[in-house]
């Protein structure tokens, strides 16, 4: 069940996620997360200022209640869990926006004045890294 990825910065795209709270796919039969996905790589692989950040996905990260959702994460840092996208391009920018915010901080802690416009409001849950808890 477990594929092994390489640590770091990266975004993780939950593959099957629906395309919005009322439809599953598009019109082509694709669910929004592997749109998301796609849009996601895409614009990593096109703009050197993402270059450092993974772009890995998955099938269901288990929060159906809100599609097209991604978990920020890096080695030794809190992760952040975000839904309820469009799977475009502006999406994909403010995510990997905020992720390279994330991945610049030391803990994983990006000021909310930091934050990207398009990742605020999405925010689901934060994880810590395995060993700690946040104070």
């Amino acid at each position: 069940m477990l594929r092994a990825v390489e640590g770091g910065a990266s975004v993780v795209v939950c593959s099957t996620c629906r395309l919005s709270a009322e439809s599953r796919e598009d019109d082509g039969g694709r669910r929004g997360g592997a749109l998301l996905a796609e849009a996601v790589r895409k614009l990593r692989d096109d703009d050197p200022a993402y270059a450092g950040i993974a772009v890995q996905d998955m099938p269901c990260l288990f929060i159906c209640e809100r599609h097209c959702t991604v978990h920020v994460r890096g080695t030794g840092k809190v992760g952040y869990v975000l839904g309820g996208f469009t799977p475009d391009e502006d999406a994909a920018r403010a995510i990997l926006d905020y992720a390279a915010r994330h991945a610049a901080s030391e803990e994983g802690v990006v000021r909310y004045a930091d934050w990207p416009q398009g990742v605020k409001g999405h925010f689901i849950v934060r994880t810590p890294p395995d060993g700690f808890v946040c104070t």
